[in-house]
């Protein structure tokens, strides 16, 4: 292993941690023992029904009718199934809420549009009691659309665990979505009920999004029902009516029922409108949260997002393995990046989740938050480098431990990460999550150890999509994972696993800079090019050309304010970039613009830039509403517009 070790897991572990009492539990009940994590990673791969029964056993899943079986039919993909006969809801779990009191604050919402709220154990259950007999009282029934455009505070989640436990099918998108991306997104999947902001407050600018509902209104002719959150002006609110008097209960749904619909960015084409079940959803959030992340009653558990990214559908989880959760809904940067890591003194938080670029952000701004109170930071949304790992121990905190880990709204969680039985190393990802069959492929579909290849999943997972919306066939689904490699999903991003079962992830493999033969990714691209003081970030792309077996590597950056793009700032990057990488990765050319055209949950589209700067006009290579910044696009069609 190689990279310095930052922290070590504590020698009680076993006696003090969720895994080490679920390895006792493993011990006693099934007679199984485990010398270490790559022993139980091993088992928990090979023998898939008995790893996810003890899931179901260990956490007490409630069925309303039993199963047949776990896998009866076999661990063939695409078309695995889990649990047959199962009946069961999630809601029912996350409202269990074990360990805690009805007086439990469980609920701890923070907001730049108004005042802190909590809820707790009782009154989020009786607010999901009230909110569904409304949704009932108004012909909402099981296998129905209910949409949200509506930011992460407490009527969102709400509204979704009122969803699920009449079997309905929920559907966010954040506030922050233009029309088109949201009629792009619903659309597909006709809801019956909206429930949409007035507007928000993003650090102090008020945005009023009564003419988008109205727009997105319009688009959906399958809509009953509008109800009105008074976001911004509390006179508007009809949300407080969304109420009724019928006694709380679940509807026992199939494993596989619909529990929620989550997209893909839709930068591209149109989003793919993935499906997740009920039992696999509560399977995998329940072994994650506690396993990996060790949550429990004792914890505060947070995590920045907003409604339109997968990491709020992980959080809100959280209290059915009795954790707290904090929501926070509003610019992470105002009054200044100190902002969100303030809130772990005022909320109490003792794990916060964030993104590598959120970390990269905070380190190269200076930034020293000392948060000895906290027991893990959480990072994902991109690879996360070595100076970002340093960072954490030097900044935040020494006791802490640092989960790096990557996954996808395709299976609504990470299956790699982090465990508290492993150490932290500097650069590295610890570990492939329990019950996720994670291999590097060679381009010959042969797993390399040590190598560089593509992600792939090689058994299924219970979280894998039930299916994709209005996909009859399977063949929308199929495409997407499977059609690459016969029978193996294919994630599409580049990883190296280590003898040790640690991995790194280098980029998305749609995205490779390929040079001569030789694949580079792009992560350590940017950690080099970012370093520099004059470098506010970049976004690079790798040109096919005919007569050049190494193509054309173009680098473009955004510039700290007052910084110019001269010759010598020029020969600084591609000096940096041989040191710390190799003269392949030194770009044919390098071009300033204002801002890298991002994701609304922030990621870096190199496809689009690749697309238009080889002839594709912008409106047919990125979708403008899936964007965060559409008008970053413009500079490179400009480029293209030069180059030809």
């Amino acid at each position: 292993m190689t990279g310095a070790v930052l922290w070590e897991p504590p020698a009680d572990v076993r006696e003090t941690s969720r895994i080490g009492h679920y390895l006792s539990w493993l011990q006693r009940e099934r007679g199984l023992a485990f010398a270490d994590y790559a022993a139980l990673w091993q088992w928990s791969v090979d023998d898939l029904p008995a790893f996810w029964q003890s899931i179901w056993d260990y956490f007490e899943v409630v069925a309303h009718t039993p199963p047949s079986g776990v896998l009866p039919g076999g661990a063939a993909m695409p078309g695995a199934q889990w649990f047959p006969g199962a009946t069961l809801n999630y809601a029912e779990h996350v409202l269990r809420m074990p360990g805690r009191a009805d007086d439990d604050p469980i609920v701890l919402a923070y907001s730049q549009s108004r005042e802190a709220t909590t809820l707790t154990a009782a009154e989020l259950r009786e607010r999901v009691r009230a909110v569904r007999a409304g949704l009932k009282a108004r012909g909402i029934g099981p296998g129905d659309r209910v949409a949200a455009y509506a930011p992460n505070i407490p009527e969102t989640y709400v509204l979704m665990l009122a969803t699920a436990s009449l079997g309905a099918v929920f559907s966010s998108c954040a506030p922050e979505f233009g029309v088109r991306s949201v009629i792009d997104r619903w659309q597909q999947i006709e809801p019956t009920l909206l429930v949409a902001v007035d507007g928000y407050r993003y650090g102090d600018k008020a945005v009023d999004r009564r003419d988008e509902v109205s727009a997105i209104t319009a688009a959906l002719p399958s809509l009953k029902h509008v109800i009105t959150i008074g976001y911004l002006d509390p006179t508007r609110d009809t949300f407080g009516d969304l109420t009724g008097d019928e006694p709380m209960a679940f509807a026992p749904v199939a494993f596989d029922h619909p529990l929620y619909v989550l997209y893909s960015s839709g930068t591209t084409g149109l989003p793919k409108p993935i499906v997740h079940g009920h039992g696999g959803i509560l399977l995998e959030h329940l072994k994650m949260l506690a396993l990996h992340h060790d949550l429990g009653p004792g914890d505060r558990f947070f995590w920045f997002t907003t409604t339109g990214w997968m990491m709020w559908n992980f959080l809100v989880s959280g209290p059915a393995v009795g954790a707290s959760i904090v929501l926070f809904d509003g610019n992470p940067a105002h009054p200044d990046m100190s902002t969100l890591w303030d809130l772990v003194d005022e909320a109490g938080i003792t794990y916060f989740g964030t993104s590598a670029p959120f970390l990269m952000a905070c380190r190269k701004a200076g930034l020293t938050p000392r948060k000895d109170g906290l027991k893990g930071i959480g990072s994902t949304g991109a690879p996360l480098p070595p100076e970002g790992f340093d960072w954490v121990y030097e900044a935040v905190g020494k006791r802490l431990q640092l989960q790096s880990l990557s996954g996808g709204t395709d299976v609504c969680t990470g299956f790699v990460g982090s465990v508290p039985m492993l150490p932290v190393v500097e650069g590295k990802i610890a570990c492939r999550a329990l019950g996720a069959r994670v291999e590097a492929y060679d381009p010959a579909g042969h797993p390399v150890i040590d190598e560089l290849g593509e992600l792939v999943i090689t058994a299924p997972m219970p979280s894998m999509p039930v299916a994709f919306w209005n996909d009859p066939d399977g063949s929308r689904y199929r495409e997407a994972y499977f059609d690459y490699y016969p029978g193996v999903w294919r994630h599409g991003d580049w990883i190296t696993i280590a003898t040790d079962g640690s991995c790194v992830i280098t980029g998305r493999s749609d995205a490779t800079l390929n040079r001569g033969g030789v694949r580079l990714g792009t992560s350590e691209f940017y950690s080099v090019v970012e370093s520099l003081p004059e470098i506010a970030d970049s976004v690079v792309v790798h040109l096919e050309k005919d007569d050049n077996p190494n193509g054309e590597l173009l680098l473009f950056v955004v510039l700290t304010e007052g910084i110019e793009l001269d010759d010598s700032l020029r020969k600084r990057i591609a000096t940096e970039l041989r040191a710390s990488l190799s003269p392949r990765h030194i770009p044919d050319e390098i071009h300033a613009v204002r801002a890298v055209p991002r994701t609304l949950s922030s990621k870096k589209l190199e496809v689009p830039v690749k697309r238009i700067l080889t002839g594709t006009p912008v409106e047919s290579a990125a979708a403008k509403g899936a964007l965060a910044n559409p008008e970053s696009l413009l500079a490179f069609e400009d480029l293209a517009r030069k180059r030809h």
